[in-house]
């Protein structure tokens, strides 16, 4: 038998929560609650969990500051949850790094289905489809490890990733000195449409300048593409 996945809910509103709870587990997903960030740090200290829903508006820390602090320490996925119309609350809750939003209200399918998607990457399944093939992309002195879903240094240093800014990266990677959409690399890492507005993979290319560039504000690895998109601009090695 596969074993569940663990889920946590991060929401102040007891009614959200046990509404969550519910929906998620009768999809045969292992759920907990926290009313706000001090309760998810006390659990996540006795308690692995594979993904974790977290609403912004929250007394004590709100989920921005949540999310802040928990980067410091850890990479699980994190799906944020926003208010209707804020587009300014989604741009920064991925630039804290946060993995994906919804906007309240939202329908509970498709935070199933956001929330599968994130898992599926991350998955046995995933890994078993990598040891099939190259698991290390090298570029410019990095190393993308597929298998172990790391990104070392050209010192041989460890840089932390979240699973959007990964998924990313691989994709630019798997098909370098390739122009990459927006719309392109949206539906390759999330499975989804661009809004109007969204700006989320903007968003996640400019964390990754900040990590990986030596000026980030002319950046040599990951160029824009005036109305094209994005390119990985350097050659890249495929080693087992």
């Amino acid at each position: 038998m596969t074993e569940k996945k663990h889920l946590l809910i991060v929401d102040d509103d007891p009614k959200i929560t046990s509404l969550m709870a519910k929906f998620l587990s009768a999809y045969d997903y292992e759920v907990a609650t926290a009313a706000n960030g001090e309760a998810m740090f006390k659990y996540l200290l006795n308690n692995e969990v594979d993904l974790i829903v977290l609403d912004i508006m929250m007394p004590g820390d709100d989920g921005f500051e949540v999310c802040k602090k928990l980067r410091k320490t850890s990479d699980i996925p994190v799906i944020m949850l926003t208010a209707a119309g804020e587009d300014a609350e989604r741009i920064l809750g991925l630039e804290l790094g946060a993995d994906d939003y919804l906007t309240k209200p939202f329908n509970p399918h498709e935070l199933l289905a956001r929330l599968k998607a994130i898992l599926r990457r991350a998955g046995p399944d995933s890994e078993a489809k990598e040891k099939q093939t190259p698991t290390k992309l090298v570029f410019e002195g990095w190393t993308l490890d597929k298998l172990l879903r790391r990104l070392l240094s050209p010192e041989d240093v460890e840089v932390t990733l979240t699973d959007g800014e990964y998924r990313l990266l691989e994709a630019l990677a798997e098909r370098p000195q390739q122009v990459l959409s927006r719309d392109q690399l949206l539906e390759i890492t999330q499975s989804r449409q661009a809004g109007p507005f969204d700006r989320s993979i903007d968003v996640r290319i400019s964390r990754l300048r900040q990590k990986i560039e030596e000026d980030p504000k002319s950046p040599k690895i990951i160029k824009t593409v005036r109305s094209g998109g994005y390119v990985l601009s350097t050659k890249v090695e495929k080693h087992a």
